[in-house]
C-alpha cells in the first residue's frame, strides 16, 4: 500500500494548528487564527511553522514553533534572529517554542540567548520542549492526537504494543492517516526495521523519500567526511593540523567538506589549507 511521505514538521503542525499552540503556549483561552508564511528575505531557510494566534488576555501575537530532528549548538542563535525577523515583519509580539525531537547527549539544552559585547548585552528567551521527555500517554489524549507520530520517541513509547495502539488511532482518523509513515519512521529508532514492517504491513522503502530519512543520511555521511578530515589532518601535520578542526566542523555543505578532505591530501602546507577553507 503505498504511503504519502509528507512528514515535514508543517505538514504534521498544520493539521492541528489551534492544539499545538495550546500545548506548546499553555494559553487555554488561545485561538490559532492563520499559519504565516514563516519565510524571511534575510535568511536562506524557513523557521518551521509561524502562527497567528489571539488570547483574551495577550490580545494579537505570533507563535513560532521551531522543530529540530537533533538539536544544535547554533540554535539559540537562530532562534534570536527567527524571532526578531518574525516580529519585524508582522509588527507583533512572539511566543517562541524550540522542540527538539530526538535525543542526541546529556547536555542541558538552553532556553536562552544571550550575547555581550563592550557593555551591551542582548538576550532572548524561548521556551523548550524536548519530546523524549513528554509523556506518551499525553498523545492518546484527543486534543493532542497530531503527536501519535512521535510516540516510538516520547517517554514510555516505545513498546511494540504502545506503538501499535498510535497506529490503530492514526489510522482511525481521516485527517491523521497520512501521519503514518511519521510513525513509522521514528519507530524504526526503537524498533527493528523488520519488525517495524509487519506492525505496519507495508513497504518501508517509502520512508527512504522522506525529509527527515534525508537528513539522517547526510548527518551521518557528514560525520564520516569530518572523522576522515581530521584522521588525514593527524597524519600529515600532527596537532598542529588538528587545530583546525574546531573551524572544519562549523561546515555542514557535504561538497565543501569533500573538496577540503581532498585538498589535505593534496597541499604542502597548513596556510595552503587554510586559503582553501577560507575560499
Amino acid at each position: 500500500m503505498t504511503k504519502t511521505a509528507d512528514i515535514s514538521s508543517k505538514r504534521i503542525i498544520s493539521l492541528s494548528p489551534e492544539n499545538w499552540v495550546k500545548w506548546v503556549t499553555q494559553i487555554p483561552d488561545i485561538t490559532a487564527t492563520e499559519i504565516l508564511d514563516s519565510e524571511f528575505q534575510w535568511i536562506s531557510r524557513e523557521s518551521d511553522v509561524l502562527i497567528r494566534a489571539q488570547s483574551d488576555q495577550y490580545g494579537e501575537f505570533l507563535a513560532l514553533k521551531e522543530l529540530q530532528l537533533r538539536y544544535k549548538a547554533e540554535m539559540p542563535k537562530r532562534m534570536r534572529a527567527y524571532i526578531s525577523l518574525a516580529e519585524e515583519k508582522y509588527n507583533l509580539p512572539v511566543y517562541p517554542v524550540l522542540i527538539n525531537i530526538l535525543k542526541v547527549s546529556e547536555t542541558e539544552i538552553p532556553t536562552t540567548y544571550q550575547s555581550e559585547f563592550a557593555g551591551i548585552t542582548a538576550r532572548q528567551d524561548y521556551r523548550v520542549i524536548n519530546l523524549w521527555e513528554v509523556d506518551a500517554n499525553l498523545a492518546f489524549e484527543e486534543n493532542l492526537s497530531s503527536l501519535l507520530p512521535f510516540v516510538p520517541i516520547l517517554k514510555d513509547g516505545a513498546e511494540e504494543s504502545t506503538i501499535q495502539q498510535a497506529l490503530q488511532k492514526l489510522r482511525a482518523d481521516e485527517n491523521l492517516n497520512q501521519l503514518e509513515t511519521v510513525l513509522a519512521f521514528f519507530a524504526t529508532f526503537v524498533l527493528d526495521s523488520a519488525l517495524v514492517q509487519q506492525i505496519m504491513r507495508w513497504d518501508m522503502a517509502i520512508l527512504t523519500e522522506s525529509p527527515w530519512y534525508q537528513q539522517i543520511l547526510g548527518e551521518g555521511e557528514r560525520r564520516g567526511i569530518i572523522s576522515g578530515i581530521e584522521l588525514d589532518l593527524e597524519i600529515k601535520f600532527g596537532s598542529e593540523g588538528l587545530q583546525l578542526m574546531p573551524q572544519i566542523s562549523q561546515i555542514t555543505n557535504l561538497e565543501e567538506l569533500k573538496v577540503i578532505q581532498r585538498g589535505v591530501k593534496t597541499v604542502n602546507s597548513l596556510e595552503e589549507l587554510q586559503r582553501l577553507i577560507n575560499f
